[in-house]
């Protein structure tokens, strides 16, 4: 093998490609450092190979010794489960293998006598024995302060130096000290553990003194690291005996950062070149208050160079671990989040605007492990009313989940507030390390107004606008096209045709559904296990004009007219084969009932019905299509009640809108 040596020249020429670049990024939050940059080392025969050749230099890091700690906040002043959430960041930090992790105190809930205090040690160093590293206990208020009967000297501080460690101590590692210190040693005059009294949050002199000693010892490390629970430098109810504290920390030189926690939130107090640094919590009572700003569970990564040192927090939860993450894994939850639900029950208004309904959610569970799933329904609409609130499961692996509903509206009308009822469903992959939470999906529940009048014509033609990613769904149980000859056509402008576009389809290994891609036009039919298609064999459409297409199937043959004139045959003939998948407006149906392969125009005229209504060589398409005894379904594109299409055949029933579709006028 050989080694690349080039010049720094090359180097510079690379990054000022950078610069025209920066335009895309939006933000300069990658300019903000807070350390200089890391020393490096020019590339040597002994550290770099390769067998190619190039002029780009890449510099090597330094080999110097560099190590990462982690500091745990609050566990307690919270929930019972948040050691749940402790759980997680020992999970988490596992991921990272720090060497070592740091705690601030707070460890147990506290506040009793010594049985149930034992039993919280008991259950919080179960958790962090899971830990890879070592880990350091400090003590908090809650570790130490008694309640009940037969209060010790001290209250808890023997039970903690029995079963946790001293109250305060010091280690070194790779040439940095580590100052674990206690901060409820209470008044020095009655004993009182008080943390909102400034007299009872004074160091004493004995551990004054083992600090000043221990500095001492630590004079030539490269950093000293210090950790408390109460962090008193923010004094208020803490008094001012830390000045003193800070003064000693301040002379040694060398003391680089000083943590601690209480008070439930992230906080960054530099002062006279030391770093305080608080903690939120990992389990401890969180409010949220500003979950971005520092309220919120977390944890500190501290990575540690001899001439500086890093810090980053992370959520609790946020560590993903790539080991787990498998192919069949990841393809797996993505097909779950792509398989949309099975909702049966279609919500029917009458005239008066009530309707009363059980909906049935089912969720499929496609993965080889179980999903926790929670469905509940939501609508802006609030006179819809539903029960129960939201229903929860667990579905096994390959398996489903049902969920009911009872659905009711009173008779408020249909005015320009009715608004549609959404599935929302929400659904936790299930691994031994990690929940895999999928994205929320919310999906229209059906809604029908057969028994309502249906809209006036408008004064002015509609047509429905289509953004390229959008379009209509109409599930096909809405309607009922019998096997036999049928006509399937439509009006249409488009404003560009992408290589694979879907003008009216049901196609999916299956069924039917006329295509405009590039500007050709193509109907097909599955008929007795394979497609039979009649189209053109170059482009017959324009952009930006108006076209209307018939798909025509007899029985014999499947025809396709452009304009009204015949333009394909082709001969071919047996049963249809159907599908249970809904009938897209605007693109092609996908397996899993969306669209895709989506139309970029207008559309009007949509007319499915029974029989080849056209025969011979040439007929005159009509511009807005009736409603005869063989129609199945039409839609003149004339009104969009509660967000959905309307649809003048089946009477009252309603095509989904998805995305941004609109109606306008036709032109």
């Amino acid at each position: 093998m050989r080694t690349s040596v080039l010049g720094v020249a090359a180097w510079a020429s690379i990054s000022g490609v950078g610069a025209a670049q920066t335009d895309n990024i939006g933000h300069t939050r990658h300019t903000v450092h807070h350390n200089e940059k890391h020393a490096t080392e020019a590339p040597s025969p002994a550290r770099f190979v390769t067998t190619r050749s190039s002029e780009i230099v890449l510099p090597l890091p330094e080999e110097k010794e560099a190590f990462t700690f982690a500091v745990f906040g609050d566990r307690t002043g919270g929930p019972v489960d948040g050691v749940k959430v402790l759980a997680d960041a020992v999970h988490d930090v596992n991921l990272l293998e720090p060497d070592l992790v740091m705690t601030v105190g707070d460890l147990v809930q506290g506040y009793n006598t010594t049985g149930p205090w034992l039993e919280q040690v008991r259950e919080y160093r179960g958790i962090m024995k899971e830990l890879r590293c070592p880990w350091f206990p400090v003590s908090g208020n809650h570790d130490i302060y008694w309640r009940g009967e037969g209060k010790p000297v001290g209250e808890h501080e023997k039970d903690y130096e029995a079963h946790m460690g001293p109250l305060w101590y010091a280690f070194e590692h790779k040439n940095c000290w580590f100052i674990a210190l206690y901060s409820d040693e209470g008044n020095p005059a009655t004993g009182e553990k008080d943390f909102g009294k400034p007299e009872a949050q004074k160091m004493s002199p004995e551990q004054f003194e083992f600090l000043k000693e221990t500095l001492e010892k630590a004079k030539g490390a490269d950093h000293v690291f210090v950790f408390l629970h109460h962090p008193r430098w923010l004094k208020g109810g803490y008094g001012a005996d830390w000045d003193r504290v800070h003064a000693l920390l301040k002379n040694a030189g060398n003391v680089t950062a000083v943590f601690a926690g209480h008070i439930h939130r992230m906080r960054y107090d530099p002062w006279d070149g030391i770093e305080y640094v608080t903690l939120a919590t990992v389990g401890g009572e969180q409010n949220s208050t500003v979950p971005d700003a520092g309220w919120l569970h977390q944890y500190n990564i501290i990575t540690v160079r001899k001439k500086q040192v890093a810090m980053a927090a992370f959520p609790v939860g946020a560590a993903m671990d790539i080991r787990e993450l498998t192919g069949e894994l990841a393809n797996q939850c993505a097909r779950m989040a792509d398989t949309p639900p099975r909702i049966e029950g279609v919500l029917a208004l009458d005239s008066a605007g009530a309707a009363r309904q059980t909906v049935r959610v089912t969720v499929t569970n496609p993965t080889t492990r179980d999903a926790d799933v929670t469905v509940t329904l939501d609508s802006g609409d609030s006179r819809w009313l539903w029960a129960p609130d939201h229903r929860h499961t667990r579905v096994g692996a390959g398996k489903s989940g049902t969920f009911e509903f009872e659905v009711r509206r009173g008779a408020h009308g249909m005015d320009e507030f009715l608004r549609a009822v959404e599935v929302v469903t929400d659904a936790d992959v299930l691994m031994p390390g990690h929940r895999y939470a999928l994205p929320t999906r919310r999906h229209k529940a059906a809604m029908s107004l057969r028994n309502v009048p249906g809209p006036a014509e408008p004064a002015a033609n509609q047509a429905l606008s289509l953004d390229g990613r959008s379009a209509v769904r109409v599930r096909s149980d809405q309607f009922d096209l019998p096997d036999g000859p049928f006509t399937l056509e439509a009006w249409f402008k488009a404003d560009a045709w992408d290589a694979r576009t879907g003008l009216v389809t049901k196609t999916e290994n299956s069924d039917y559904g006329i295509f405009v891609s590039r500007g050709v036009p193509n109907f097909t039919v599955m008929l007795d296990g394979k497609y039979v298609e009649a189209g053109t064999k170059t482009p017959a459409l324009k952009t930006r004009a108006w076209h209307h297409l018939a798909g025509v199937y007899d029985g014999a043959e499947v025809r396709l007219y452009v304009d009204g004139s015949l333009a394909a045959r082709t001969k071919g003939s047996g049963v249809r084969g159907t599908n249970a998948l809904p009938l897209i407006i605007g693109g092609d149906v996908g397996l899993d009932g969306n669209p895709m392969s989506y139309f970029k125009g207008v559309i009007d005229g949509v007319r499915l019905s029974k029989g080849a209504l056209y025969t011979g060589e040439r007929f005159e398409p009509a511009r807005r299509p009736a409603r005869g005894n063989a129609t199945v379904l039409l839609t003149n594109m004339d009104a969009m009640p509660a967000g959905y299409l309307w649809l003048e055949a089946p009477g009252g029933v309603l095509g989904e809108i998805v995305g941004s579709a609109k109606l306008v006028e036709s032109k």
